[in-house]
C-alpha cells in the first residue's frame, strides 16, 4: 500500500496543523522546522503568518542556511548580513527565533557512503544543534530542478554555501561562482539533490515530518527575484513521513489536474528531469513512490 499521505483541499494555516497532527508524531526536543523564506522581489512565497501556527505547535526554531547565487543573480540571500536584514524585512524574525545556520561561515560534513554522485554533504554547522525536524515545502516550479518539494528544502535548503555549490556541480566545486560554470545535468543534478536529502534524512530517521503546500503554483522557485505568476490554482496540503511519497503525490496531484495551466507546469518538470530526484531518492531508501492518499 506504501507510505501515507494525508490530503486537504483546504488551504489555511489550521489545515496545517491538522494535517500535522494526522501523522501521529510528536517531535521531540529541539525541533528545527526548514522553510523557504524567500528572496527579495519574490511574490509567490508562503508568509511567516501563514507557517505561525504550526511553528507555535512544536515550538520550532525556523532554520536557512545562505545561498550560492552568483552576484549577477539579483539575490541578497548569498551573504550573512543582507540575508539577516531580508529575514527581518520578511517578518520572520517578527514571529519566531531564526537561525542561519552556516551565518559563521561554519559548515558540517556528514558522508554518503553509498551515493549515486556525492561522497559527502556540506551542511550549516549548526543543524547538529537540534533533536528533530519540520520541513515545511511550498511545493512549485525551479529552474533548475525543474521543481521544489521536500527533498529539495532537504538537500539544497540545508546545505551551506559551498555545499550547495557541490551538488548544483554533482561534486565538481565548492565556489559558488564556479559551479555555475560547472553545473552538473539534468541527470546528476537531481541525484545530487537526492544524496543530500539521504543524509538528513539518516540523520534524522524517525524524528522528522514533511508538510507541503501546494499553492502559488508558479513554475519558478520563491528563490527567484523575478518570478512568474501562478500558471494553475491552488491544490491544497500534503501530509506524510515520507518525502519521498508527499512529492510524488503532488506531482499525481497536478498530472490528475484538469487545469488547463498543468502543462506548463510540467513542462518545467520535464524538461529539467525533475521527476528523477524522486526516483533517485527512492532507490537510496529515501522513501517510497508507492503511497496511499488519505483525505483528511
Amino acid at each position: 500500500m506504501g507510505s501515507k499521505v494525508y490530503f486537504t483541499r483546504e488551504i489555511t494555516p489550521e489545515a496545517v496543523v491538522r494535517l500535522y497532527h494526522a501523522l501521529g508524531i510528536k517531535l521531540p526536543g529541539k525541533v528545527a522546522v526548514k522553510v523557504h523564506t524567500g528572496e527579495k522581489g519574490n511574490q509567490n512565497f508562503l508568509h511567516p503568518e501563514f507557517w505561525k501556527p504550526m511553528v507555535e505547535e512544536v515550538h520550532g526554531t525556523v532554520v536557512e542556511c545562505n545561498t550560492a547565487y552568483g552576484d549577477a543573480s539579483g539575490g541578497v540571500r548569498d551573504h550573512t548580513a543582507s540575508h539577516l536584514k531580508l529575514l527581518e524585512e520578511h517578518g520572520w524574525t517578527t514571529y519566531f527565533n531564526v537561525d542561519l545556520m552556516d551565518a559563521e561561515g561554519q559548515e558540517i560534513i556528514w558522508p554518503i557512503p553509498n551515493g549515486k554522485v556525492l561522497r559527502e554533504n556540506h551542511l550549516g554547522k549548526n543543524i547538529i544543534n537540534y533533536d528533530s525536524m519540520l520541513v515545511l515545502a511550498h511545493l512549485k516550479g525551479h529552474p533548475a530542478g525543474g521543481y521544489g518539494g521536500a527533498p529539495k528544502q532537504l538537500a539544497i535548503g540545508c546545505a551551506s554555501r559551498a555545499g550547495k555549490a557541490l551538488i548544483h556541480s554533482a561534486g565538481k566545486t565548492d565556489d559558488r561562482f564556479e559551479t555555475w560554470r560547472q553545473h552538473a545535468g539534468y541527470v546528476a543534478f537531481p541525484e545530487a539533490m537526492a544524496d543530500a536529502a539521504s543524509s538528513v534524512v539518516d540523520h534524522f530517521r524517525g524524528k522528522i515530518a514533511f508538510i507541503n503546500v501546494m499553492k502559488n503554483l508558479s513554475v519558478d522557485c520563491d528563490c527567484c527575484v523575478v518570478a512568474e505568476d501562478p500558471c494553475m490554482k491552488d491544490i491544497g496540503i500534503l501530509a506524510s513521513l515520507d518525502p519521498v511519497a508527499i512529492d510524488q503525490a503532488c506531482i499525481d496531484l497536478v498530472v490528475g489536474s484538469d487545469d488547463p495551466g498543468k502543462g506548463h507546469f510540467m513542462e518545467r518538470v520535464n524538461s529539467r528531469n525533475g521527476i528523477h530526484t524522486i526516483e533517485a531518492a527512492a532507490e537510496l531508501g529515501v522513501g517510497s513512490r508507492e503511497y496511499e492518499l488519505i483525505q483528511w
